[in-house]
């Protein structure tokens, strides 16, 4: 069931890159607006956050025979990131979304070991949402389809004290739904995931508020307001960049341990170094902010403590903003997560990392540089991991990456 359902998702996120090139594209030849509206594969779809209360009963009953345990604690905040959605008219919607617990559930003293033992848990779902009006700002909505559980359980002296799973089965949320305006929504929800006695995992309730941002299409006088600003954003972007842990890991560990706030993701494998080629379009711009590519990429890399040897390929979306403009140069941030990639070896420097489908996520800092914004320069640091949709996710940590790049 996991592999038919990473197809699903994989054929989806294709689906939509597809039809982003292909429509946009059209969309160029067709009104002369190129980048400035929204393509065929984002027009009218959303993403949103959701945070709040969650629950399941985690008890003995989770434990194998022959294990104690002296205390369960439960974490009771989630959060739900609503990774893409699409809204096909005014009563239908269907979204790919990601729950989990902001802290892991935790089995103390078990056996009277004295220690703490975690077991990870998250919930990914592929659902249809149906919604009706009530007035002119209030609607209520429904929403069900498939969710996929997974749980990562731990060991004691090499026995099973929790086992991992991974199951399909039934997702459900309702809520009411507050439009603030054109683009931004205001969610409150309930969610419940049921119970699956087989694998001992309990049901999941979710109560949350948060919002949605509605990728609505945009109206020829803004369109033509943007057509008029004479900011560059460069349309092919091609780098090449060459990762090294020679300058350490600092920047990977602020920004995923040492930060008051953590903005990003480490790993139990580093990497010592490698390298990669990679390919970037760009298909939507604002006015002179945000931008929106696409990318691929293919890495060769190389781990830091038994330097084994991997490769990886990927698909990615990018979110650049653009921080300062000059006449000579433009400096900006990106973030990419989620980028659907092959990893060609599961088990590096010991560590499980999961399976040969995982997720690339990058955060960095660059500039397009020259009058005609020809020369790319970055600085990125990078990870690996499958976001716990398999119960082994060691994660990859990727050091200081130097990319070098030529616009057109």
């Amino acid at each position: 069931m996991n592999r038919k359902v990473i197809i699903y998702f994989t054929v989806y996120f294709f689906h939509v890159t597809s039809s982003v090139l292909s429509g946009h594209a059209q969309k160029d030849s067709a009104d002369g607006f190129k980048r400035l509206q929204y393509p065929p594969g984002l027009m009218n779809g959303n993403f949103g956050v959701s945070v709040g209360y969650i629950h399941y009963n985690f008890t003995n009953f989770q434990l194998e025979p022959g294990f104690t345990v002296g205390a369960i604690k439960i974490p009771p905040v989630g959060v739900r990131v609503n990774l893409i959605g699409h809204q096909f008219n005014k009563y239908l919607s269907a979204n790919i979304h990601y729950l989990r617990p902001v802290g892991w559930v935790e089995y103390q003293n078990v056996n009277g070991d004295n220690e703490n033992h975690t077991v990870w848990m998250n919930i990914a779902g592929l659902t249809l949402k149906t919604q009706l009006p009530l007035s002119r700002k209030f609607s209520w909505y429904g929403e069900a389809g498939l969710g996929i559980v997974t749980r990562k359980g731990f060991k004691i002296n090499n026995d099973w004290a929790v086992k991992n799973t991974s199951y399909a089965t039934g997702f459900m949320e309702t809520g009411l739904r507050f439009r603030l305006n054109n683009k931004w929504d205001l969610i409150a929800g309930l969610s419940y995931t049921p119970k699956n006695k087989k694998e001992k995992q309990p049901a999941t309730y979710f109560y949350s508020s948060g919002f949605t941002y509605n990728m609505r299409p945009l109206s020829v006088e803004k369109l033509s307001d943007k057509k008029k600003a004479e900011y560059k954003f460069p349309r092919n972007t091609l780098q090449i960049g060459i990762a090294t842990n020679s300058l350490g890991y600092g920047a990977n560990n602020f920004a995923s341990k040492k930060s008051p706030i953590p903005f990003f993701w480490g790993g139990d494998a580093e990497l010592r170094n490698g390298v990669s080629l990679h390919y970037h379009r760009n298909i939507f711009h604002a006015k002179k902010v945000f931008s929106f590519d696409w990318g691929v990429s293919a890495g060769v890399w190389n781990t830091r403590l038994q330097k084994q040897t991997f490769f990886t390929l990927s698909a990615f979306p990018i979110l650049r903003f653009n921080i300062f403009h000059t006449p000579s140069a433009d400096y900006y941030f990106y973030y990419s997560i989620a980028g659907p990639t092959y990893i060609s070896k599961t088990v590096l420097d010991n560590e499980q990392t999961g399976r040969h489908f995982t997720f690339q996520d990058l955060l960095g800092i660059g500039s397009f540089i020259g009058k005609d914004r020809k020369i790319n320069a970055e600085l990125n640091i990078g990870h690996f991991s499958n976001g716990n949709i398999f119960p082994y996710n060691g994660g990859v940590k990727v050091p200081l990456t130097f990319c070098l790049g030529y616009t057109f």
